[in-house]
């Protein structure tokens, strides 16, 4: 193999290697889950496919009337899950609406609702 060769190869593997960017956050899971009836919850919490910028990153809990309630991320815990305290609720649906920012530098928000039965 000749020295072009090698450094032909050499310089494609560090190409590639460099390239290979992380992928969006991607909402794996959440307490209360998607679609669950569930007693009032004491916290929100949502867990994704990487590591997340918390300070960066929102809750909203929005309510039967249709009231926004911010939810305060905690700071600490695991680098890709994000929870929050929840307030006191009462029964009927409740949306939780996140917006994080991926390791990958976008911005990804999603939102799913979840039931409160008395």
């Amino acid at each position: 193999m000749s020295w072009i060769s090698r450094l032909f190869l050499a310089l494609t593997c560090a190409l590639v290697s460099t390239t290979a960017a992380p992928a969006h956050s991607i909402l794996l899971e959440s307490t209360p889950g998607a679609g669950a009836s569930v007693r009032a919850p004491a916290a929100v919490a949502l867990r994704f496919n990487n590591r997340v910028e918390k300070p960066l990153s929102r809750l909203r809990l929005v309510g039967p009337e249709g009231r926004t309630v911010p939810l305060s991320v905690d700071p600490g815990g695991d680098a890709d899950r994000l929870t929050a305290a929840a307030p006191p609720i009462s029964a009927g649906k409740y949306h939780v609406e996140w917006q994080v920012l991926s390791s990958d530098g976008h911005v990804v928000s999603g939102r799913f609702s979840f039931t409160v039965v008395p």
